[in-house]
């Protein structure tokens, strides 16, 4: 399982012109799904995207987390984020979960993430999602377990 984390003032998600999810400051997650992740595993990545200290303190050191400033967080699905990129010039997701079995965890999370987190937003599962975000700093990280 991958998240890639990206701390925003701003992000949104369009899927044919409408907004379906949107944030103000916090997380925009894009989250990677991989054969034999499971609902235990993705646990273990909510708890840590939500405690992972990316927000500056009163002296401007990265001290505090998305849920320490109760920002938002904006959960979208990125298969792409499986690619092996090490051989050739085209990626392969031979390691991606299929597709039926990423949406059923993408659910789950979600929703796992709706009991921890009060400010959630999430894109469409498998739709053409168009995401627009104000980086800030900027500052992104790539968590893997």
């Amino acid at each position: 399982m991958k998240a890639l984390l990206q701390r925003v003032s701003a992000a949104k998600v369009e899927v044919d012109g409408e907004i379906v999810g949107e944030i103000e400051q916090g997380l925009l997650v894009l989250l990677g799904l991989d054969k034999g992740d499971d609902e235990e595993l993705g646990q273990r990545m909510l708890d840590k995207l939500l405690s992972y200290r990316v927000f500056a303190d009163e002296a401007g050191r990265m001290n505090r987390s998305v849920a320490d400033i109760n920002g938002g967080v904006l959960l979208v699905s990125q298969f792409t984020l499986s690619a092996d990129t090490r051989k050739g010039a085209r990626p392969s997701f031979s390691s991606a979960m299929p597709p039926a079995d990423a949406e059923a965890l993408y659910d789950r999370t979600l929703e796992l993430l709706r009991e921890k987190h009060s400010t959630v937003a999430a894109g469409r599962f498998g739709a053409d999602m168009q995401v627009s975000l104000t980086n800030d700093g900027p500052v992104t990280f790539m968590l893997e377990l």
